[in-house]
């Protein structure tokens, strides 16, 4: 079951069409994707969702029903424009943010001490946010963030400002949320982060949706049909076997175990590859070799631009 869907979006801006028909179905309990270059219309789809604009056409749902005000307290929003107040002490703020989420003041503080153990920052309590690095207040943000428990997260850039330790604390604490049933929509430019966390994406450009998918689909997808041999044997006769058959792109020895790279011509083939190379040699592994999502990125956006006669701009 969605969480949430969004049908047929379409969002203006003084006569700049920021989105165009766009759809989008966020499985419960999932990590979802929004990828695009900038200005393709991700922050103007968050923005709707979280109910600080509101569509031109189309229409949101959550739970299965259209989305009302009161949804906004089962929603949590880190936006990549950070939002604290700089002379405020970070306990005051954390507490004063944390009611504003519908928490009383005993249950906020009682999550917000469960929060500064967990992060060990017990001893910024009393410092102002003015005092903190770009990386601390990310964390502040980050805590109060998810700390009223919503169904459903919204990062944006949420690793902006993070060392690799802090980064890593939280893609762990993302993880967990969604190990504990919360989903999480997840904007980034980063898609090494992508393929660490997404189960589903969507890919806007151009203020259209131009793919979308489970994720490993996706990569299979676009696949050059090549697969890697790990092979213990004699180079020469699997050469010989194969030649005329299928083309042999890469063969590296570098490794303890030699992985010999072919190229089919269409992955129903990926058998009679096998089938082919067993009688001459023990493998040891048999994967295919899929793009990754920086890959597809480039490779889709430009597609695109290059069909429509855009720019990649």
């Amino acid at each position: 079951m969605n969480l949430l869907e969004a049908h047929g979006i379409e969002k203006r801006y003084s006569g700049h069409l920021a989105l165009d028909d766009v759809s989008i179905m966020v499985p419960k309990g999932t990590i979802y994707g929004l990828l695009g270059p900038n200005g393709a219309g991700k922050t103007t789809l968050i923005r709707i969702i979280n109910q600080i604009t509101g569509p031109d056409k189309g229409e949101v749902l959550f739970n299965g029903r259209k989305l009302e005000a009161n949804d906004i307290y089962k929603i949590g929003y880190l936006p990549e424009e950070r939002g604290l107040y700089k002379k405020m002490k970070v306990g005051e703020q954390a507490l004063f943010l944390s009611q504003l989420k519908g928490l009383s003041r005993n249950d906020a503080m009682k999550r917000l001490k469960y929060w500064f153990e967990k992060f060990e920052i017990q001893s910024w309590w009393d410092k102002k946010i003015e005092e903190l690095s770009k990386g601390m207040a990310q964390k502040v943000q980050f805590m109060v963030t998810v700390i009223h428990e919503p169904e459903l997260l919204i990062f944006d850039e949420p690793f902006s400002g993070f060392d690799p330790i802090n980064t890593q604390l939280v893609k762990d604490e993302i993880l967990e949320l969604k190990k504990k049933g919360t989903t999480i929509i997840f904007s980034t430019h980063n898609m090494s982060t992508v393929e660490d966390l997404c189960d589903h994406i969507t890919l806007i450009n151009k203020s259209k949706n131009i793919l979308s998918g489970q994720i490993d689909n996706v990569r299979m997808n676009y696949g050059s049909n090549i697969f890697e041999v790990g092979y213990r044997g004699n180079y020469d006769a699997i050469a010989s076997n194969l030649g005329g058959m299928f083309e042999i792109i890469n063969n590296n020895i570098e490794n303890a175990v030699p992985k010999l790279q072919v190229k089919v011509s269409n992955p129903a083939e990926s058998n009679k590859l096998l089938q082919s190379i067993l009688p001459h040699t023990e493998v040891v592994s048999f994967n295919p070799v899929v793009p990754s999502m920086h890959d597809i990125f480039i490779k889709v956006v430009s597609e695109y631009n290059k069909t429509h006669g855009l720019s990649n701009n």
